[in-house]
């Protein structure tokens, strides 16, 4: 006799549909076989069944037991299989009279019958969603994060009696709801305030741009400066995620095993600070089944990458294209996954070697070909073009270290912020960008017009700087969002100076590489 029941496997951040046929047969000697490229837990997950239908105070037949993961081309992996096996099974000996093919189930099996929490609940609950089916059988530590996908019907339960019971009707369950709206509203006050942060005006200023247009920036500076205390309270300025933006970061999070059960949605935008000897694939992703890396973890937030001259070269060139893109494409034999990555790439470094350059309270003790070999780093196209905003982040004066004026909130910048982005919806929104810096050649040229004294502005400083056509393009996006910034409808020359302004490494190979880099 052949039962089916029907789950879900996880490729990236997307879920497949799987039927789980189950073949009970005359002899064996209970046998019990697996097939359809299942790993290492699926594999082991015969034994767990076997004691869970025991523990749970049913029979297993002493016949020949075939289980089929289908689509058989695809490789499975997890426990989540365990319980979707396991009412095949029940369903083949008679335990189970009811249909079991019109719901989806996942969950772990522990060998007394209970159900273990497992990854990825919320992409199999928007798998059931797209594809027709509105129930779902979940653990119950994974009611909540399978509960936000909006027209699913989700059941939470503790054993496999308790499945079993709620199948042929003797058991009553009730279906598990959340308020995804609710939660988004539960938002937490931010720990890191930019009111904490004295002085750095300038820096200041041009994160709320970077933040505003979604453009990348790079600080500068000595160490103790604040560039980490800086980049590490850009989150607390950044416009609130809807709900599509909650569940991809959610999901993310999960393929990345970094979800708890019970954790429902992640509702603060992420902050991921990778060390410098990070591997290729911790930053990017990868692996047999791909994982998420650093840069898509911080999608829809921060990625920081401190002390940047120290990453490897290689790993630089390997953000261009999530950079370019804002997503991550990996490739197998068997698939290619893509995983989202729309960020703000903010990176720090030293002036020099050894930090000092440029600060009148320290001398700097390298040679003009030790700084000059310390930037080439980062230099040239594989990143550094690509980075909107170098700005400088100089010594904090004593004055403002002991007090003075009191730093804006960063409630106040955000609601600066979120204006900006108000604009920037309603004019790129049809497009599918929806900030400045994912504007194409032609939405620049037709939204980012100058007049003539701008043109003539921007003229002169590309021939001064030697600045390239990308840094052109980009120069002209900044100035677009400080434009918005300035709910000006149209871009200025102010507008167009300061986004100069903020091409400190541009400028810097114009003068002496041993001299103070002066904004």
């Amino acid at each position: 006799m052949i039962t089916k029941t029907l789950s879900g496997a996880v490729y990236g951040i997307d879920a497949s549909l799987v039927e789980v046929e189950v073949n009970i047969s005359p002899g064996g000697n209970g046998e019990f076989q697996i097939v359809g490229l299942p790993d290492a837990a699926i594999r082991e997950s015969r034994a767990r069944i076997h004691a869970a239908i025991r523990n749970s105070g049913f029979e297993v037949p002493f016949r020949k037991i075939t289980v089929n993961l289908a689509p058989a081309g695809i490789r499975k992996e997890g426990a989540a299989f365990d319980l979707p096996m396991a009412i095949g099974v029940l369903k083949g000996t008679g335990a189970i009279q009811a249909d079991v093919g019109r719901l989806l189930m996942a969950g772990e099996l522990s060998l007394d019958g209970h159900l273990r929490p497992v990854k990825n609940c919320l992409s199999l609950a928007l798998l059931a969603r797209t594809t027709g089916f509105t129930k779902l059988i979940v653990p119950f530590e994974n009611a909540n994060d399978a509960a936000v996908a909006e027209g699913v019907s989700v059941y939470p339960m503790h054993t496999l009696t308790e499945v079993a019971g709620f199948l042929n009707g003797t058991g009553e369950v009730s279906a598990h709801y959340v308020n995804a709206d609710r939660m988004l509203d539960q938002e937490p006050d931010p720990l890191e305030d930019f009111k904490d942060v004295r002085g750095q005006h300038h820096a200041k200023r041009a994160i709320e741009v970077a933040v505003a247009g979604g453009h990348n920036i790079l600080m500068i500076g000595p160490p103790g400066s604040g560039k980490t205390m800086l980049a590490r309270r850009i989150p607390s300025i950044m416009p609130q995620m809807t709900l599509d933006e909650n569940l991809e970061v959610t999901r993310i999070h999960a393929a990345g095993g970094l979800l708890h059960p019970g954790a429902g949605l992640l509702t603060t935008r992420p902050f991921r600070a990778p060390h410098h000897s990070i591997s290729r694939a911790g930053l990017v992703g990868g692996g047999t089944i791909p994982r998420p890396g650093e840069v898509s973890l911080a999608h829809n937030g921060v990625l920081f990458l401190d002390e940047l001259p120290e990453f490897p070269r290689h790993l630089l060139e390997g953000l261009r294209q999530s950079l370019e893109d804002s997503c991550v494409s990996i490739a197998r034999v068997q698939a290619t996954l893509s995983f989202p990555a729309s960020l703000v790439l903010v990176g720090a470094m030293n002036p020099c070697h050894c930090g000092q350059l440029g600060n009148p309270l320290h001398e700097c003790q390298c040679t003009p070909r030790q700084v000059q070999a310390y930037r080439s780093r980062i230099s040239g196209p594989p990143l550094l073009d690509r980075i909107d905003l170098h700005v400088d982040v100089p010594a904090i004066p004593y004055k403002d270290m002991s007090g003075g004026k009191a730093a804006e909130a960063s409630l106040e910048i955000r609601k600066r912020i979120v204006g900006a982005r108000h604009r920037q919806f309603r004019r790129l929104g049809d497009s599918g960008n929806y900030v400045n810096a994912q504007m194409q050649p032609d939405q620049v040229r037709l939204h980012c017009g100058l007049t003539e004294e701008c043109d003539r502005m921007l003229e002169t400083a590309v021939t001064r700087l030697g600045i390239s056509a990308r840094g052109w393009n980009r120069i002209l996006k900044v100035a677009r969002t400080i434009a918005d910034l300035d709910r000006a409808d149209n871009i200025a020359p102010p507008h167009i100076a300061e986004a100069v302004r903020y091409r400190k490494l541009d400028r810097a190979g114009h003068c002496q590489v041993d001299a103070p880099l002066a904004d």
